[in-house]
C-alpha cells in the first residue's frame, strides 16, 4: 500500500477560529484515516497567547503569512503533498503591509503560476469565480474576453482530477437576463459570448452566458458540472446556500494542491471553542484525495 500523503494544514489568522478548526481537523479520525496532517502556524494555547482573539492586527497577519510561506515551501519541495488552509483576514494582511487580498493571488505569486482560479467544490454545486476580491464597480472592466477564455480553459483542464473527464461548463451572465439582447448591458454579448465561442471552437463543452437567476438551479439539478460566475457574491451566495460547511475552496491552476474552507475567520466566536470544523475536515480530505491522484499520475 502507498503511504498516506502528508497534508499541510495552515492555522490561518491566529485571532480567528483558524487555529481551533485546524487542530480539530488534524485530530479528526476521518482525516487521520486518509492522510498525515502537519500543522503550520500558531495553534497551541502558548503560541496563541500573544494574539488578542477577535482583534485585527498586523502581528496576526504576519503570523498567518509566515505559516503560508512555510507550507508552500514544503509543498514545492515535496515535504508535504498538499496544503489545506484555514481562513486569513484581509484587513490583518493589509495592516501587515502585505499586498495580497487572499490566498488565491498569494499562492499564484509564491508558486509562479500565471493565474490562480478559485473554485468552490461540493457534491451539490461547483462554482468558479471569474473575478474575486474586487469592488463590484470594477467587475465590468476587469472581466475581459481573454480572462474568461483563460479561466474556462483552466477549468476544463483541471476538472478531470475531480472525476469529471469532460466537464459541462456553464457561464453566468453578468447583467440581469444575460443582458437581454443588449437592453440591460452589452458585456454579455461583447465579452462573454466571444470567449465562450472561442473555447467551444477548441472542443471545450462550454455554454452561455445564461441568466444567473436560473442557471444555478439548472446546475444543482445536474445539467452542468460547474458554473463560472462573473463576480464574488454571484457565485458564493448559491454555493453557500446549497452546501455551507460542506463546500471546499480549491485553487485551480497551481503546481501544488491547495484546498480551503468555505467561510471566514469568524472573529465573533474566536477562542470560545465552539467553531465547527466540518469545512476544514472536508478541505483536508479533498486535499488528500487530490494529492493521492497526483502521486499516481
Amino acid at each position: 500500500m502507498s503511504p498516506k500523503p502528508r497534508i499541510a494544514i495552515t492555522a490561518g489568522d491566529p485571532a480567528g477560529i483558524g487555529p481551533e478548526i485546524a487542530t480539530k481537523a488534524a485530530a479528526d479520525p476521518a482525516v487521520t484515516a486518509v492522510c498525515e496532517p502537519v500543522l503550520y502556524g500558531p495553534a497551541s494555547a502558548e503560541e496563541l497567547a500573544p494574539f488578542a482573539r477577535g482583534v485585527v492586527s498586523a502581528a496576526a497577519g504576519r503570523a498567518a503569512y509566515g505559516a503560508i510561506l512555510r507550507a508552500v515551501d514544503a509543498a514545492l519541495s515535496g515535504e508535504v503533498q498538499a496544503i489545506a488552509t484555514a481562513p486569513i483576514h484581509k484587513e490583518a494582511f493589509a495592516a501587515a503591509g502585505l499586498p495580497w487580498k487572499g490566498h488565491t493571488d498569494l499562492l499564484a505569486h509564491l508558486t509562479g503560476a500565471p493565474r490562480g482560479v478559485m473554485m468552490f467544490h461540493s457534491e451539490a454545486l461547483r462554482v468558479v469565480l471569474a473575478t474575486v476580491h474586487i469592488p463590484l464597480a470594477e467587475v465590468p472592466r476587469t472581466l475581459t474576453a481573454p480572462l474568461v477564455e483563460e479561466l474556462v480553459t483552466i477549468v476544463a483542464a483541471e476538472l478531470p482530477r475531480f472525476g469529471i473527464p469532460r466537464p459541462r461548463i456553464a457561464v453566468a451572465g453578468l447583467n440581469p437576463h444575460a443582458g437581454e439582447g443588449g437592453l440591460l448591458g452589452d458585456e454579455d454579448a461583447r465579452v462573454l459570448s466571444p470567449a465562450i465561442a472561442a473555447c467551444a471552437a477548441r472542443g471545450i463543452d462550454v455554454h452561455g452566458p445564461f441568466p444567473a437567476d436560473t442557471l444555478f438551479v439548472r446546475a444543482v439539478r445536474g445539467e452542468f458540472d460547474v458554473v463560472v460566475a462573473c463576480y464574488h457574491d454571484q457565485g458564493l451566495i448559491p454555493v453557500k446556500l446549497a452546501a455551507f460547511g460542506k463546500a471546499v475552496n480549491v485553487t485551480l491552476g497551481l503546481p501544488i494542491v491547495r484546498t480551503s474552507v468555505d467561510h471566514g475567520t469568524a472573529f465573533d466566536i474566536a477562542g470560545r471553542g465552539v467553531a465547527d470544523p466540518s469545512s476544514m475536515i472536508e478541505a483536508v480530505k479533498l486535499a488528500a484525495t487530490l494529492a493521492g491522484q497526483s502521486q499516481k499520475g
